[in-house]
């Protein structure tokens, strides 16, 4: 249901794709696209309060062209960078089911599969996270034991690809304070670290593990 505020809007209304670099060394994966966000816009984190958190972070990281997300024709580039959703709709109340999950989880794994230079992950919530694990082992690849915790800038070595953790950008937890634009700036000054240490001629082609 549109809000008068978008009363002139058509809504994309339909699953919302990944956008970014395909020539990507990070990836971010983010929860579900927002009601009036992503799912009227038609591109995954614009036209929303996460979003304009996410961008900004991503423009002064170096990620991104601009530092705003307003429409699919604005303009925005990302440079080494791609997001993705764990789930492609907007869900009710914003609280996706498993069985939404259980749907669009081929999505997510055929986009981590074709970002064939991945070195960092970004995840935007501890569900994030969870059902981006979830992809990475059906994709075939190996999860650490003890499995990954979540925890705000906490990283893991997934064998050649790190995982950097987040909160989500969600209002809730930019208004109380959880995360703060500082916080969030941590978080990809990690990514970019981790970029630059896979550069390093010792790191340079370390193979991604599989499960054989």
């Amino acid at each position: 249901m549109k809000v008068a505020r978008f009363m002139d809007w058509t809504y994309w209304g339909r699953p919302v794709p990944g956008f970014g670099d395909p020539e990507a060394r990070m990836l971010v994966v983010g929860l579900a696209p927002a009601a009036h966000g992503g799912n009227r816009t038609g591109r995954v984190f614009t036209g929303d309060r996460s979003g304009d958190w996410l961008f900004r972070a991503l423009h002064r990281a170096g990620f991104a062209n601009q530092a705003t997300s307003r429409s699919r024709d604005d303009g925005l580039r990302l440079t080494d960078a791609y997001i993705a959703a764990a789930v492609r709709c907007a869900p009710p109340a914003n609280r996706p089911t498993p069985a939404e999950f259980a749907r669009c989880r081929p999505y997510l794994e055929a986009e981590i599969a074709l970002l064939r230079n991945l070195r960092v992950v970004v995840v935007l919530g501890q569900v994030a996270m969870d059902h981006f694990l979830r992809a990475w082992a059906h994709g075939g690849h190996t999860i650490p034991r003890p499995r990954p915790v979540f925890g705000p800038a906490r990283t893991c070595d997934l064998g050649g690809v790190t995982l950097v953790a987040s909160y989500h950008p969600s209002q809730r937890n930019t208004q109380t304070g959880l995360l703060t634009e500082a916080m969030f700036d941590r978080v990809f000054r990690l990514a970019k670290r981790s970029l630059e240490d896979a550069n390093s001629p010792r790191a340079a082609g370390t193979p991604t593990k599989r499960r054989t």
